[in-house]
């Protein structure tokens, strides 16, 4: 169950009794975390319904600052994971939760830590509002090192959200969309407006879901720098960009043949391409770059 003393620490719905609680505790919001809270209840009650938590489920949360998000997973019966850089409202995680035996608290850059959790091989879910400013960059980072989750959802920056759920041949399409498209459906959920968070961001947000595919299978070594450097030129057809690629790889095989493996235009650009023309490619290359060892 939720700690009954949650509210009396902290007034998550309110900007004024925010603040009031920052400056009495000497805490600041710093603009290097990209820190914003979501003050608007339904809309975090909106968003932890989207995770769809079961008793005991593992959730990683991603910048749990003063733990509005925390006591709503922990409400619905989650085993929370949180990530905090900032070294103050760490100290009120602590507060809060000292009694919960299902809240953990990682200290530090989630970039340096998430490596470091143990996972129990029990399938896990992602939980965050994303600050603006490693959004994409993280989930790009989990997707990378193979690392997947059975259900995630964030609120990122509204650009990001409609860089990952974009479609093939849509002027949002990256190499983001085909790297989380290869695993996970995606689901763009409410659009939140900057009067939802304290304080107020200069940009929209939007919620996000990703619900992990069946059977999957990890991809060739070489799928996430070739998607990279298909998209690197946008302008440039398959074939130049493809040449590029091998050419920093040292191999010499001619770009044209190994699209005709793939029946791939060679003329054609990397934001008309599925995921599954990605991975089809990827496959062919790997092939190539393995008959040279």
């Amino acid at each position: 169950m939720i700690m009954s003393n949650i509210p009396n620490i902290v007034h998550y719905d309110s900007p004024a009794a925010l603040k009031k609680f920052l400056e009495e505790r000497g805490l600041g919001m710093q603009k290097k975390f990209g820190q914003n809270f979501l003050i608007n209840p339904s809309a975090r009650n909106h968003l932890v319904d989207a995770l769809q938590i079961k008793e005991d489920d593992d959730v990683w949360e991603i910048g749990a600052g003063l733990g509005a998000m925390s006591a709503l997973l922990l409400k619905r019966g989650a085993r929370v994971c949180a990530f905090e850089i900032d070294r103050g409202f760490c100290s009120v995680l602590k507060e809060i939760f000292s009694d919960e035996t299902k809240f953990t608290l990682i200290e530090g850059d989630v970039f340096e830590r998430w490596r470091l959790c143990p996972t129990e091989g029990r399938p896990l879910k992602l939980f965050g509002n994303l600050p603006y400013n490693i959004g994409a960059k993280l989930l790009g980072d989990f997707a990378e090192n193979n690392f997947f989750f059975s259900r995630i959802v964030v609120t990122v920056q509204r650009e990001v959200a409609r860089r990952i759920a974009a479609k093939k041949s849509s002027e949002d399409y990256s190499s983001l969309s085909v790297l989380l498209a290869c695993f996970y459906h995606t689901k763009l959920l409410s659009v939140l407006k900057g009067e939802s968070f304290f304080p107020v961001p200069h940009v929209e947000s939007q919620g996000i879901s990703l619900e992990l595919k069946e059977n999957i299978t990890p991809p060739p070594l070489c799928f996430v720098p070739l998607v990279r450097t298909l998209f690197s030129s946008r302008r440039k057809t398959i074939k130049n960009n493809l040449g590029v690629f091998l050419k920093r790889q040292d191999i010499t095989h001619d770009p044209v043949e190994i699209l005709r493996q793939c029946e791939i235009a060679p003329e054609e650009r990397a934001e008309n391409l599925s995921p599954e023309d990605f991975l089809s490619l990827a496959k062919c290359v790997s092939r190539v770059m393995g008959e040279r060892v």
